[in-house]
C-alpha cells in the first residue's frame, strides 16, 4: 500500500509540473504587447550600437574579452590583473590602432582599404598563443564569472572568423540582455502604477531607447547583465510587495541574487537593501501565511542567495588562497584606505551639495552636473566622444521638467505613498548601497584624482527606478496633458538616442 501510495503522490507531483508547462503559453500571452515592443526597441537600439561603436572602443572591452577568452580556451578562471592577452586579441588592438584612437578625439578608427586588408590579413594568418601560462585579464579578473560563461558561447561559435567575429556575436548576447532589462523595467512599473498602462509603456520606451544602457550594452561588458538582473530583482520586489511574498517568489528573488553575486561585484551595493526587503516581506507575510510557511520561504531565499559566496570561498580555500580570490582583496582595500568619516564626506559631496563643515573635496567641477547628468547626456567611448558644453545646458530644460512633474505627482498623491514607505525604503536602500559602493571605490584614487571611478553606467542596475521618474512625470501632467508629456518624453529619448550614434559616428568615421 505504501509503494501504491508513494506512486500517486509522484504521478500527482507530475502531473502538476505537466499543467504548470501547459499554462507558460497563456502566461506569456498575458504581457501585454508593449512589453514585448519596448524590449525589441531596447534590443536594437543596442543592437545599433554594437555595430556602430569600433571593437574595443568601450571601456574595458579588451579585458572582458580576455577574460571571455582565458575561459574559453583553458576552462580557467583568470588569476592575474595584468594586461597580457592572447596573440590574436594583441594583434586586433595593434592593427585597429586601439591606443591611437582611443581618448584622442582628433583620430578616427581605420577607415583605408590598406589598413582593412592588413587587418584581415594578420588575424587570418596569426597563430593564438596558449593562454595558461598568463591567465590575465586585465582589470576584469577579479570579477565573478557568469557573464563570461555566457559569452563563451558566442565565442566558440565564431571562433572560425577570428576575433572580430568572436566580437560582433558577444556584443549580440549582450543587446539581448538589453531587451531583458527593458521588459522587466516595463513590468516593474505595472505592478507599482497599476492604475496607469500609459506610464507602463512611457517608461519602459524611454529606458529602451536610453542611450547609456544602449553604449554599454552593445558592448562585452557584464553590466549588461547586471542590469537586467537588478531590473528583474525590482520587479520581484514591486510583485511581492503589492501581493505577498510566497515561497516561489522567494525563491525567485533568492536566484536571482545568486545571479547578480556571480556577475558583477557591483551588486554587493545591492545586498542590503535586498535583504531588508526579504525580511520586511517575510514578516508581512507571515500574517496571511502563518509564521513558518514566511519564514521558510525567507531561509529558502537567503540560502539559494548566499549559495554561490559560500562556494567561491570553499573553492578559493580548498586551493590555498584568499576566500574571496582577487575580489578579497579588492574589498581589503576598500576597507583600509583612509579615514571612515574622510571617506563619508567624500560619497556625500559624489552625489549631494557639500555641508558646512566638510572638507572641500570638488573643488573644480560640480559632481552632481559635471559626473552625472553630463555623463548621462552623452559621453561615450573611453569617455572621448561628448556633445559640446551647450547641449548639456540645454538638456537641463527637460530634465528638470521631468524632475518637476514627477515631483508633482509625488506630492499630490503623498498619502498613497505613505502607505507605501515600507516598499520605497527597499528600493531607497538598494540605491544608496550602490551608490555607496561606487563612491568608495572612488574613493582609493582620492586625493590625487578626485573623481577616478565615478561613471553614470555604474548607476544603470538602479534604471527601475529611473523608468519609475519617467513614469510618474507622465502622471504628474494630468489626465488632460498626461498622454501629450508621455508622447514628448519618448520623442526626445529617441532623438537623443539617435543624436548619441550619430555623434558616434562623426567621432570614429568623420
Amino acid at each position: 500500500m505504501r509503494v501504491v501510495q508513494q506512486r500517486r503522490e509522484r504521478d500527482v507531483s507530475w502531473d502538476r509540473v505537466i499543467l504548470k508547462l501547459r499554462s507558460v503559453p497563456s502566461r506569456l500571452r498575458s504581457v501585454p504587447m508593449a512589453t514585448w515592443l519596448c524590449a525589441l526597441v531596447a534590443c536594437l537600439s543596442a543592437t545599433s550600437w554594437s555595430l556602430i561603436t569600433p571593437a574595443f572602443q568601450v571601456p574595458d572591452e579588451q579585458a572582458h574579452f580576455a577574460y571571455v577568452e582565458q575561459l574559453a580556451r583553458t576552462g580557467h578562471l583568470p588569476s592575474s590583473s595584468i594586461e597580457e592577452y592572447a596573440s590574436d586579441e594583441v594583434l586586433a588592438l595593434e592593427d585597429l590602432e586601439v591606443g591611437r584612437v582611443s581618448l584622442q578625439p582628433q583620430h578616427h578608427t581605420i577607415a583605408s582599404r590598406s589598413e582593412q586588408r592588413k587587418l584581415q590579413h594578420d588575424l587570418a594568418n596569426v597563430v593564438a598563443t596558449s593562454l595558461s601560462s598568463s591567465g590575465a585579464a586585465g582589470v576584469a579578473a577579479s570579477q565573478p564569472p557568469l557573464y563570461y560563461a555566457l559569452e563563451a558561447i558566442p565565442y566558440d561559435l565564431g571562433a572560425g572568423g577570428g576575433v572580430l567575429d568572436q566580437l560582433a556575436l558577444m556584443r549580440l548576447v549582450s543587446a539581448l540582455m538589453a531587451g531583458v532589462t527593458s521588459l522587466f523595467v516595463f513590468l516593474f512599473l505595472r505592478e507599482t502604477l497599476p492604475a496607469t498602462p500609459r506610464a507602463w509603456t512611457i517608461g519602459g520606451l524611454g529606458v529602451a531607447f536610453m542611450p547609456a544602457l544602449g553604449f554599454i550594452s552593445g558592448a562585452v561588458n557584464p553590466e549588461s547583465m547586471l542590469c537586467a538582473v537588478s531590473a528583474a530583482i525590482f520587479y520581484c520586489f514591486a510583485r511581492a510587495f503589492r501581493r505577498v511574498l510566497t515561497p516561489r517568489l522567494a525563491i525567485m528573488i533568492g536566484a536571482l541574487t545568486a545571479v547578480g553575486f556571480l556577475t558583477k561585484l557591483n551588486f554587493l551595493g545591492l545586498v542590503p537593501g535586498i535583504v531588508l526587503g526579504l525580511v520586511l516581506l517575510a514578516k508581512r507575510a507571515s500574517q496571511t501565511l502563518g509564521s513558518r510557511t514566511a519564514f521558510r520561504a525567507l531561509a529558502s531565499a537567503l540560502v539559494i542567495a548566499a549559495g554561490p559566496v559560500y562556494v567561491y570561498m570553499f573553492i578559493n580555500l580548498l586551493s590555498h588562497h584568499r576566500a574571496l580570490g582577487l575580489a578579497g582583496s579588492v574589498l581589503a582595500v576598500l576597507v583600509s584606505h583612509h579615514s571612515i568619516f574622510g571617506e563619508l564626506s567624500y560619497i556625500w559631496q559624489l552625489y549631494l551639495p557639500r555641508l558646512p563643515g566638510m572638507h572641500i573635496d570638488f573643488a573644480d567641477i560640480s559632481p552632481i552636473r559635471d559626473l552625472w547628468f553630463k555623463g548621462l547626456v552623452g559621453e561615450y567611448g573611453f569617455q572621448d566622444t561628448v556633445f559640446p558644453r551647450w547641449v548639456d545646458s540645454v538638456a537641463l530644460i527637460p530634465a528638470v521638467g521631468i524632475v518637476a512633474l514627477s515631483a508633482r505627482e509625488v506630492c499630490v498623491h503623498r498619502s498613497a505613498l505613505r502607505r507605501r514607505v515600507v516598499e520605497f525604503g527597499v528600493y531607497f536602500t538598494m540605491a544608496v548601497g550602490l551608490m555607496t559602493l561606487i563612491g568608495a571605490t572612488s574613493y582609493l584614487s582620492f586625493p590625487s584624482e578626485a573623481a577616478g571611478f565615478p561613471e553614470p553606467r555604474y548607476l544603470l542596475p538602479l534604471i527601475s527606478l529611473f523608468g519609475a521618474v519617467l513614469a510618474l512625470a507622465t502622471r504628474g501632467a494630468g489626465r488632460r496633458w498626461g498622454t501629450a508629456a508621455g508622447a514628448l518624453i519618448v520623442v526626445l529619448f529617441v532623438a537623443h538616442d539617435l543624436v548619441s550614434q550619430l555623434q558616434a559616428i562623426a567621432r570614429y568615421y568623420g
